[in-house]
């Protein structure tokens, strides 16, 4: 017997027949890409940092002219120029001589080493040291970060703010990102009315639709919602029609058997293809999938904790999935294989 659950089966089953990236790219400004989903590896344009530079203040020197100090022969420099943050090159110095230097200067190739201000004995331009100093001491070599052409954030990750810093510390103002899915919501069921409707008896407030729009702006989705369909089984055909003209993705929730049918399921069949009717689990039977014209439709329970349940259980893994993103199925403790 198979050790997956007939739950992850299931999810496993839908998300395989989603296609990978099914989102276009698009280009978005760098203050507008916080969350979206990274379209393509971003490969490094530059080095960074691109220039060698320092990390402290100091004084730059010839490595090779501080072998042999020490507290009884200290050897002494004279400061013969300075580079500050913001120059474009570092001036030349010679044998005995040296550079003062403040944290981010530029500095050169070579054998070369800083001094720090706390370990060189000043007096008026000339300095002394007492210690030998190891290559490229204090030094930031130009691309010990990041080398240009590495790949530094891979398709597919949601951006953070600091994913957003690190495209701006290499120059640039825009990133190609997946187009969010359009997903439009329905509610179903003559007995459901407007949530902020006067209350009659009998009747059920319409909270799943408020409750899956935040669930699919949440998983990245763009939300939209297409109202509540009576269940009037040829006008739901045809509204489900036209919203697959727009929309990515279709979510309903309530309406799974109507009078003896199977009417969710019915629906999908008339649209599209009907990819799972039902999970073998508790509360299982309303959980419905399709798909139309290559766009997907994911049915869920009329029961709020249910309906977002199933959303969370497949539609927002399917949401993740078209915008490329590396899709982890949230089996769902609660629920239970029937006994």
């Amino acid at each position: 017997m198979s050790d997956i659950s007939p739950l992850v089966e299931t999810q496993e089953k839908f998300i395989n027949a989603i296609p990978v990236r099914g989102m276009a790219a698009e280009t978005v400004a760098l203050d507008k890409a916080l969350g979206r989903t990274l379209y393509s590896d971003f490969n490094a344009p530059e080095d960074s940092p691109p220039y060698h530079r320092a990390i402290v203040e100091g004084f730059l020197v010839n490595t090779a002219e501080t072998r042999g100090a020490a507290e009884e022969t200290p050897i002494s420099f004279k400061i013969v120029g300075k580079v500050a943050p913001g120059d474009i090159e570092c001036p030349d110095f010679n044998a005995g001589e040296a550079i003062e230097l403040q944290t981010g200067s530029i500095l050169p190739d070579g054998q070369v080493s800083i001094v720090r201000m706390w370990e060189a004995k000043r007096e008026g331009n000339n300095f002394s040291i007492s210690r030998p100093f190891p290559p490229r001491f204090f030094i930031e070599d130009q691309g010990c970060d990041i080398k240009k052409g590495d790949t530094i954030i891979s398709a597919g990750t949601i951006l953070t703010p600091q994913h957003i810093g690190t495209i701006a510390s290499l120059g640039l103002g825009e990133v190609s990102v997946a187009r969010q899915p359009r997903v439009t919501v329905f509610a179903s069921g003559d007995e459901v009315t407007p949530y902020t409707a006067p209350f009659k008896p009998g009747m059920i407030r319409d909270c799943n639709s408020p409750m899956l729009e935040a669930a699919v702006c949440a998983a990245g989705g763009l939300p939209t919602l297409g109202g509540i369909m009576g269940d009037n089984f040829e006008t739901f055909v045809g509204a489900v029609r036209n919203t697959l003209e727009q929309a990515d993705m279709i979510v309903i929730s309530g309406g799974t058997a109507v009078g003896g049918r199977d009417f969710i399921s019915d629906l999908i069949k008339e649209v599209g293809e009907l990819l799972v009717d039902g999970v073998p689990m508790r509360s299982g039977r309303p959980l419905i999938m399709g798909i139309a014209n290559g766009k997907l439709i994911v049915a869920v329970a009329g029961h709020p904790p249910e309906a977002l349940r199933g959303f969370q259980l497949f539609g927002a893994p399917a949401i993740a999935k078209l915008m490329g993103q590396a899709v982890e199925l949230p089996e769902d403790q609660a629920q239970q294989p029937p006994q």
